[in-house]
């Protein structure tokens, strides 16, 4: 199986873990419950790409040395 995927995977469940733990209703109006859930996925994902893309770099740059 393709590693990268499985780093893709494990990436969102580590961010998803983190995400979970901020309060974002707090940045948002009272009542903004979708608005807030939408919010948390789009940084989920962001975060995830980031970490992702840093490991894959990480790991092929040690595979050259």
């Amino acid at each position: 199986m393709n590693y990268k995927l499985i780093v893709y995977i494990i990436s969102v469940l580590v961010t998803t873990f983190g995400v979970s733990s901020l309060d974002l209703n707090r940045f948002f109006k009272q009542g903004k419950v979708i608005e807030a859930n939408v919010m948390a996925v789009v940084l989920i994902l962001a975060i995830a790409e980031l970490l992702s893309n840093f490991l894959i770099n990480f790991m092929e740059v040690s595979k050259i040395l």
